[in-house]
C-alpha cells in the first residue's frame, strides 16, 4: 500500500513537471514567434524605406500639415503679405477698362474675350461684335448660350481674375495711370464667365470667394498667384492660407507665365474647358463692362 502511494505521488508530480515543462515550451515558443514579428517588421520598415519616395525640402509647408509643390506653390511662397492698403481714392474709371486699343484691330476688348473664351461663335459684318456663342462656363461648369442684346448680354460677363479694387488694396493704388490701365486691360487677367458667378465674386479674394466649379479652383488660384506675381501685389495671411488650402490640392500645379507686366501682356489663357474661337484678337477698344 505504501508503495502505491509512493509511486502515484511520483506519477503526480511527473504529470506537474511534463505540464508546467510544456507551459515554459508554450510560453517560450510565443517569445520566439512575438521576436520573429518585431524582426520582420524591422525589416519591413527598412524596405518601406527604400522603396517608398522621400518627402524633399523644397516644398511649401501649408496649413493642416500638408504640401505642395509646382510653380504656383513657390510663387505663392514669394508674395508679399500685408494688411489691405486703404480703398480710400479708388475709382474704377481711373483703371480706364475698355478704352484701349493696343493692337489696332478696332475691336472692343469685350468681344476679344467672348471671341476667345466662346465657341460657335457668330460674328457681325464688322467681324469683331460677338452676336452669340456658347460658354463652358469655367466658374460654375455650366453651358451658357450667349445671345447679344439688351436684356441678354449680361449673361454672361468679363471677369478681372484678380478684380481691380483687390489689386488697388494690394498695391495698384501707388501706380501711375499708364500702369494701372494697362493692368486693367491685361487679356491673361480677363475672363468671360456666368454673369451671376461674377456678381457673386465682385471684388473679393479667394479667402472670401472661389469658383463654384471645384474642377477650376486650381486654375483659378493658380492663374490669382501668377497675376500677382507678376504685377507684384500683395496678398493679406487670409488670402494667402486659402491659396494655399486650394493649391495644396493639386501638388505640382503650374502658374501661367504671363510675360511680364511691361505694357499690355499679349498671352491669352484658355481653361481648358474652353475651346478658342478662331479670332486673332487680343487686347482692344473697351467699353463699360455692363454695356451689350
Amino acid at each position: 500500500m505504501k508503495n502505491d502511494s509512493l509511486n502515484g505521488i511520483k506519477r503526480s508530480n511527473a504529470v506537474r513537471r511534463t505540464a508546467i515543462a510544456f507551459e515554459m515550451q508554450r510560453h517560450h515558443g510565443a517569445v520566439r514567434r512575438f521576436a520573429v514579428l518585431v524582426a520582420a517588421s524591422a525589416a519591413l520598415g527598412v524596405v518601406i524605406g527604400f522603396v517608398l519616395p522621400h518627402v524633399s525640402q523644397p516644398v511649401l509647408v501649408l496649413t493642416g500639415g500638408t504640401a505642395s509643390v509646382g510653380q504656383a506653390a513657390r510663387w505663392l511662397r514669394a508674395l508679399p503679405v500685408a494688411q489691405p492698403n486703404s480703398a480710400s481714392g479708388y475709382d474704377r474709371d481711373s483703371f480706364a477698362f475698355r478704352s484701349t486699343d493696343d493692337d489696332s484691330n478696332g475691336c472692343d476688348v469685350r468681344d476679344d474675350v467672348l471671341a476667345r473664351d466662346l465657341h460657335d461663335v457668330a460674328f457681325a459684318a464688322d467681324g469683331c461684335t460677338v452676336i452669340s456663342g456658347t460658354l463652358d462656363d469655367p466658374y460654375t461648369g455650366s453651358v451658357i448660350r450667349f445671345h447679344r442684346g439688351t436684356t441678354t448680354s449680361a449673361a454672361v460677363q468679363i471677369d478681372h481674375v484678380v478684380a481691380l479694387r483687390n489689386a488697388w488694396i494690394s498695391g495698384a493704388d501707388q501706380w501711375d495711370s499708364a500702369r494701372r490701365i494697362a493692368y486693367a486691360n491685361a487679356p491673361a487677367n480677363l475672363l468671360a464667365v456666368q454673369g451671376e458667378a461674377n456678381q457673386e465674386k465682385s471684388d473679393a479674394s479667394a479667402d472670401h470667394w472661389l469658383p463654384p466649379s471645384r474642377d477650376f479652383q486650381c486654375p483659378y488660384v493658380a492663374l490669382q498667384v501668377s497675376i500677382k506675381y507678376t504685377w507684384h501685389l500683395s496678398v493679406t495671411h487670409s488670402e494667402k492660407e486659402a491659396m494655399g488650402r486650394v493649391l495644396a490640392q493639386c501638388p505640382g500645379a503650374e502658374a501661367p507665365d504671363l510675360g511680364g507686366a511691361q505694357g499690355v501682356s499679349t498671352v491669352l489663357l484658355v481653361p481648358p474647358a474652353v475651346q478658342a474661337s478662331p479670332c486673332s484678337c487680343t487686347v482692344c477698344r473697351m467699353r463699360r463692362l455692363d454695356e451689350p
